[in-house]
């Protein structure tokens, strides 16, 4: 059986998580963040399985076109976060434009009174910075540093560097 076509992946569209409180997480993304509320679904059913569960679903326009989006199922609870991994490890990453808008946004937060962590450098890849939303969620900013060369060798070697992590796990399960 041929196998169907591959169709590029152009990027993302949204990714979503569970919020506590809609307007919260509105004044958050929106008046903090500075990304536009741009739409909002209400429903009583969910459309992909039918289940009932009243809920609303908010998107946060980016400036690439991409959001941020969010469910608030209307009981005041946030998603838990995962049991068995680090909190450092499940966030999500999204980019300005420079170490300069890195270092705004870090005063902003601050100024509004949220815990930021950094600027962290991240072996000349990137710099970043590290905050919570209003729903424990872990976000990151952050600003491309490596010049177009560094990015290429970096793609050049992920597959030898990827397998040596492999190997090295092999032998330490033994």
């Amino acid at each position: 059986m041929t196998p169907a076509p591959l169709h590029p992946i152009h990027g993302l569209h949204h990714f979503a998580w569970r919020c506590r409180d809609a307007e919260e997480t509105r004044h958050f993304y929106e008046d903090i963040l500075g990304l536009p509320l741009t739409h909002v679904i209400k429903k009583d059913t969910v459309p992909s399985t039918g289940e009932h569960c009243p809920y609303v679903h908010i998107f946060f326009r980016m400036a690439d076109g991409s959001h941020m989006a969010f469910f608030d199922l209307g009981d005041d609870t946030a998603a838990e976060p995962s049991p068995n991994t680090p909190g450092w490890v499940n966030h999500i990453a999204l980019r300005v434009d420079s170490d300069q808008a890195l270092e705004d946004m870090k005063a902003r937060l601050q100024a509004n009174g949220i815990e930021v962590i950094g600027v962290t450098d991240h072996d000349g890849y990137i710099h970043s910075i590290y905050f919570f939303d209003p729903n424990g969620f872990r976000l990151e900013l952050t600003t491309e540093l490596a010049t177009q060369r560094e990015l290429d060798g970096y793609k050049r070697d992920a597959h030898a560097a990827l397998a040596e992590w492999t190997t090295f796990r092999k032998a330490t399960r033994v």
